[in-house]
């Protein structure tokens, strides 16, 4: 893949994505959007890709969409050509930071940020459905859209209330201040503050713990599971889910492996694959056509 404002480097079943313009300090823009999907697909669709890790180059994590344009930036003409390649949703030009946010979603792979720097904008809001957020002591964050007189987007209206609750998402989404790593943690936006130096070896760490002990296939369904339990609202819901999938995959190559090795005394060496085994159950839409 060329990319040419996101690098992707595979190593040892770890994807890393690096967001790479660090001239712009990581500044979001269509062709970035465009790369990330791109880029999440390629890493849902390989088998030698357990975990993604995403993060910034240099000094920031992404410092908000790329204002250079001008003031109509976000107009309904501007980009007219870029925004076509992207199609409608609910009759309206589909927001780009919507367009990476929900095929990191969509992504089987455990996808973990670790934000190195300032996360403002679309910045934070493309990071809220990667399923671990980790950040540094240097990391700053900012839902700052109503002081820019719009809104937030990449279907954060979705994501951030369920992952921090209400009260906290609108506070952060109504002053649209910039606030440290300390206020993230204790606000339940990211899990873990490191020195910055300890960032990517600990995100590293976390992926090989996922990558060399667990079902590729387990983790993927297990993922799709939760993130989608969360928009039910009855246990029963996750009952029905949970049962079907325990059926699939306990009679599966995995299951069977899982049980012989810990009868045995020893690691499991997983056969499975997400290509060829991951199971027929309701998977989250990639497309606008899906999404109504």
């Amino acid at each position: 893949m060329n990319f040419t404002e996101i690098s992707y480097e595979v190593v040892d079943r770890v994807a890393t994505v690096t967001l790479d313009r660090p001239d712009r300090l990581n500044a979001f823009t269509t062709t970035m959007m465009h790369e990330l999907a791109s880029a999440y697909v390629a890493a849902d669709l390989d088998d030698d890709v357990r975990v993604v890790v995403v993060t910034g180059r240099d000094r920031a994590f992404c410092a908000g969409a790329d204002l250079s344009a001008g003031a109509n930036v976000f107009g309904p003409n501007a980009k007219a050509v870029e925004r076509a390649s992207i199609g409608t949703i609910g009759g309206a030009p589909r927001d780009g930071g919507g367009v990476a946010a929900l095929t990191s979603a969509a992504c089987r792979k455990p996808v973990i940020a670790a934000i190195n720097g300032p996360a403002i904008g679309v910045g934070v809001t493309m990071t809220l459905p990667m399923d671990i957020r980790l950040a540094s002591e240097s990391a700053k964050f900012g839902f700052v859209f109503a002081r820019r007189g719009l809104v937030p987007e990449a279907a954060s209206s979705w994501f951030l209330p369920r992952i921090v609750g209400i009260s906290q998402a609108i506070e952060w989404v109504a002053t649209g201040r910039i606030f440290g790593a300390e206020e993230a943690l204790a606000g339940r936006l990211i899990s873990k503050i490191l020195p910055p130096e300890d960032l990517l070896p600990h995100a590293y760490s976390l992926a090989r713990e996922i990558a060399d002990n667990t079902s590729a296939v387990s983790v993927g369904v297990a993922k799709q599971m939760l993130w989608s339990m969360l928009g039910e609202d009855s246990p029963w819901a996750g009952h029905r889910a949970d049962s079907r999938a325990m059926r699939h995959l306990g009679a599966s190559a995995d299951g069977r492996e899982g049980v012989e090795s810990f009868l045995e005394k020893r690691a499991p060496d997983f056969p499975d694959t997400i290509t060829a085994n991951y199971p027929d159950m309701e998977r989250w839409p990639t497309r606008p056509n899906d999404m109504g």
